[in-house]
C-alpha cells in the first residue's frame, strides 16, 4: 500500500487508502493521503502535477508518472519521474544534525573561510566509525544496482539501512534535499533525486552516500553500471576511478590541496574526459561540508597545505568529451552534463596521517 503523500504529514507518512479524485481522473497514480486534513495541508505542493498535466496532457506515462517539467530543454535522454515518493521519516530516538528542521546548514555556514580543523585522537576515531558505516551503506545499495529496481527504492535502501545503524543520512532536508541518497544516471553529474524512473540495462548509476552519526558525516561514492554496459561507459567509469586513486596518491603532510587537480586532469584528458570544474572536493568532520576546498582541475587557485588531523573528500566527477560544464534541471539540484553525454564519480574521505594519508571509507 501506498504510504501519506504529504511531505509534512503530522501521522509520520503511514500506508494510506484516500486518493486524490483529480489525479485518479487524469492518470496519476500513487497520490494517496491518510486523510482530509493532510491532503489539504499538502495541497499547495500536490496541485503541482495537475498543472503540470493540464500543460502537456501527453506527459502522463503509461504507468501515471509524470515529467514535472515537460518545456524544460533537457540535455540528454533522460527525464525525471513524478510524483517523488513522501519524505521518510526518523525515529525520534535518532540524534539529528542542525539543518533537519528548516534545511539551512547555519554552523557550516559560520566556518566558511576558515582554515580547516585539526581533528583530535577521539574525534578521528568517531570519523573512522561514520566512514566504514557510510561504506557499509553504499555496498548495500550497490548490491541492489539492476534492471528495473527505480531510484526511489534504492533510496529506501540506504534509508532503512541508515536507520537501521541509529545513524542519520546526511541528505535528508540538507538545503532542502527532499531524499537520503543521491543517485546520478547517465549524463547526471551529481545530486541526482531519487525518483520513479526504472534503471535500464545499459545506464550507469552513480550512488553517494553520506551519513551522521556520534555528530560527525561520513561521505562516499561510486558509479556502477547496470547489467552489460558499452566499452565507452565502461573506460569512463576506468577512468574516474584511476583519477581518484592517482590523485590520493599524492596525500600527505606538506601536500599542497591545488595539486590534486594537476593530478587528475591530465588522466581525464588522456582518456578523452573533462574534469568538472562546478564541483569540488570538500573537508568534512562534525560539519557535512566545511573547509578545505578541493578543486580537481588542473592550474587552479586553491589555498593550503594538507597536515595531519585533517579530514576531507576527494571527488573527480569525470564527463566524457571535452565538456566540463553543468547544466542544472529546475529542481535546483540535479546538474547534468551539456551535451548529454555520460558523466561518472568517486569519492573517498581522507585523513592525512603523520606519515601519509589513510582511506577512511575505503572498501573492505
Amino acid at each position: 500500500m501506498t504510504t501519506c503523500q504529504n511531505a509534512e504529514c503530522p501521522n509520520g507518512n503511514p500506508p494510506s487508502r484516500l486518493e486524490c479524485p483529480t489525479c485518479n481522473k487524469i492518470g496519476i497514480r500513487g497520490s494517496f493521503f491518510c486523510g482530509q486534513e493532510c491532503f489539504k495541508s499538502g495541497w499547495k505542493n500536490h496541485k503541482i502535477l495537475h498543472n503540470i498535466v493540464k500543460l502537456d496532457p501527453n506527459g502522463i506515462g503509461q504507468d501515471g508518472t509524470v515529467n514535472p517539467w515537460p518545456n524544460f530543454k533537457y540535455t540528454g535522454a533522460l527525464r525525471p519521474v513524478y510524483p517523488l515518493s513522501a519524505r521518510r521519516t526518523i525515529p525520534p530516538h535518532i540524534p539529528l544534525p542542525e539543518y533537519v528542521e528548516d534545511g539551512v546548514p547555519r554552523a557550516e555556514m559560520r566556518v566558511s573561510g576558515q582554515a580547516p580543523r585539526i581533528l583530535n585522537p577521539e574525534e578521528i576515531e568517531k570519523m573512522r566509525t561514520v566512514c566504514r558505516m557510510s561504506r557499509e551503506i553504499l555496498d548495500l545499495a550497490a548490491a541492489a544496482v539492476r534492471p528495473g529496481i527505480t531510484t526511489d527504492e534504492i533510496d529506501e535502501i540506504v534509508h532503512n539501512a541508515t536507520i537501521e545503524r541509529n545513524a542519520y543520512p546526511s541528505p535528508l532536508n540538507y538545503r532542502e534535499f527532499p531524499k537520503s541518497v543521491c543517485t546520478s544516471v547517465n549524463e547526471v553529474i551529481c545530486h541526482g533525486i531519487p525518483d520513479q524512473r526504472r534503471l535500464k540495462e545499459g545506464d550507469i548509476i552513480n550512488l553517494d552516500v553520506s551519513v551522521y552519526y556520534q555528530g560527525f558525516h561520513g561521505d562516499v561514492n561510486g558509479t556502477y553500471p547496470v547489467g552489460q554496459v558499452d566499452e565507452e561507459s565502461a573506460k569512463l567509469i576506468r577512468t574516474s576511478r584511476q583519477c581518484l586513486d592517482k590523485s590520493i596518491e599524492i596525500c600527505k603532510p606538506g601536500a599542497l590541496f591545488r595539486d590534486v587537480g594537476k593530478v587528475i586532469e591530465p588522466i581525464a584528458r588522456s582518456n578523452g574526459c573533462a574534469t568538472v570544474r562546478t564541483y569540488t572536493g570538500h573537508g568534512i568532520n562534525n560539519h557535512f561540508h566545511c573547509p578545505p576546498n578541493v578543486p580537481h582541475y588542473a592550474k587552479n587557485k586553491a589555498v593550503g597545505t594538507m597536515k595531519a588531523g585533517m579530514v576531507f573528500t576527494i571527488e573527480p566527477m569525470i564527463n566524457l568529451g571535452p565538456s566540463w560544464d553543468a547544466v542544472h534541471w529546475p529542481d535546483n539540484w540535479t546538474a547534468t552534463t551539456v551535451d548529454g553525454r555520460r558523466s561518472a564519480q568517486f569519492e573517498e574521505t581522507l585523513l592525512i596521517t603523520e606519515t601519509g594519508v589513510e582511506i577512511l571509507t575505503a572498501a573492505p
